[in-house]
C-alpha cells in the first residue's frame, strides 16, 4: 500500500502566499476603524542596506520583514488548507 506524501514546496508556497495576502489585508485594514487591530505588528531587518563594492561590481543587500496579525492569520489559514488537501 503506497503512502501519499505531500510536497514541502507546496507548503512553503502556501505559507508565503498566506503571509503576503495577510500582510496586504492588514495594510488595507488600517483605514477601517473596527479592523485596524489586524494591522498591529512588528517590522524588523536591516535599517540601512549593506553595500559590497568589488570595484567591477557593486552589490547592495537589504532585507526588511513586516509581520502583522493579519499575516499570522493568513499563515494559519494556509497551513489548514494544506492539511485538508
Amino acid at each position: 500500500m503506497a503512502v501519499r506524501s505531500k510536497n514541502t514546496w507546496i507548503l512553503i508556497i502556501f505559507i508565503f502566499s498566506g503571509l503576503v495576502i495577510g500582510g496586504l489585508l492588514g495594510d488595507l485594514a488600517t483605514h477601517v476603524d473596527f479592523l485596524n487591530w489586524l494591522s498591529y505588528g512588528q517590522e524588523f531587518g536591516l535599517e540601512s542596506p549593506i553595500v559590497l563594492n568589488l570595484s567591477f561590481i557593486k552589490l547592495t543587500f537589504a532585507c526588511m520583514i513586516k509581520i502583522n496579525i493579519a499575516s499570522i492569520i493568513g499563515i494559519v489559514i494556509a497551513v489548514l488548507i494544506y492539511r485538508i488537501f
